[in-house]
């Protein structure tokens, strides 16, 4: 896969924490689920079917940022080497995929991108098994 992996990756978590930090991610605090209403702390909104509310109350703003923290981690500890900018060389005295010997990008970096498989600035160079984990299980049956 091209080195387009990373600021791919960049720009989708950008814009993940600019619309959790739109919905009130900042300074909101959590969602929460109360049988078919959703309290999104300033408002409540009935009619949901209860798990539904329940898993809109679990992606509240605060949760979203949070992770979107924890996958830029991850990307920062398999970025390429500013050093050698190889992906076939290792880091320096680094315990990461690429130190280790493994094709850059490693797993880790692929799942990352896995979510947004479906996105129009996605890498083109997508291994099939990523593709195929973004589409629709209807779509996946018809093509079989």
């Amino acid at each position: 896969m091209s080195r387009d992996l990373v600021p791919f990756l960049r720009a989708r978590l950008d814009e993940d924490a600019e619309l959790a930090r739109r919905c009130g991610g900042d300074d909101c605090g959590e969602w929460a689920a109360h049988g078919h209403t959703v309290d999104f702390c300033q408002s409540e909104l009935p009619g949901f079917p209860p798990t539904i509310a329940l898993h809109v109350a679990l992606h509240d703003p605060a949760r979203v940022l949070r992770e979107v923290e924890a996958k830029r981690r991850v990307l920062a500890r398999h970025v390429l080497s500013p050093a050698t900018g190889d992906p076939e060389l290792p880091w320096d005295n680094r315990d990461d995929c690429q130190y280790d010997g493994e094709p850059w990008p490693c797993d880790d970096l692929l799942d990352l991108a896995s979510p947004y498989a479906d996105h129009p600035d996605h890498p083109r160079d997508t291994p099939a098994h990523v593709r195929r984990a973004a589409q629709p299980r209807a779509r996946r049956r018809a093509k079989r």
